[in-house]
């Protein structure tokens, strides 16, 4: 069953989250930035146990992340991920975000679900987020992979935005 995550989750989510960190495979997760970005996260309950999870973070009106997309080894290959990211488009889209965008190194997965690759240089907001703080940004070997979910009602269609422009 996939669910909004709750604060009785964040543990679950920080120890999935930091197995796959461990294998070099996604950034650590404090406890503390896990109940920071709850909201942001859903959950697949099995048993009555968190067993994978997914984060949609909003960047900018028109950009948000699919993110922290971790299952539990044993229940992999069952359809959760894919659930999990089509529960994070929906939820963007729900808030309006024309477009999603993931770093992965499972780039035939996402494009299943409708991703398409580009450029990393086209992310400007990522850069100086996670990126900044990665230990592999001098040889990053993630793929970057959007989604367009949609043009938003009354706004151009004119790329993404750079903060700085805030």
């Amino acid at each position: 069953m996939i669910r909004n995550a709750t604060v009785s989750d964040a543990t679950a989510i920080r120890e999935l989250i930091n197995a796959y960190a461990e294998l070099d495979r996604m950034l650590f997760r404090s406890q503390a930035e896990i109940y920071q970005a709850i909201r942001d996260f859903q959950v697949y309950e099995s048993d009555g146990r968190v067993v994978g999870c997914c984060a949609l973070q909003v960047y900018w009106s028109d950009l948000g992340e699919i993110k922290s997309l971790a299952i539990e080894k044993g229940y992999q290959g069952r359809g959760i991920g894919s659930g999990l990211v089509r529960a994070a488009l929906a939820e963007a889209r729900r808030l309006g975000l024309p477009r999603v965008f993931a770093l992965t190194l499972e780039r035939e997965f996402f494009e299943r679900l409708g991703f398409r690759a580009t450029p990393m240089e086209s992310l400007p907001l990522k850069v100086w987020s996670d990126c900044i703080r990665c230990p592999k940004q001098d040889r990053c070997d993630e793929v970057a992979l959007v989604h367009d979910l949609g043009e938003r009602p009354g706004l151009p269609a004119e790329g993404l935005h750079n903060m700085d422009e805030a």
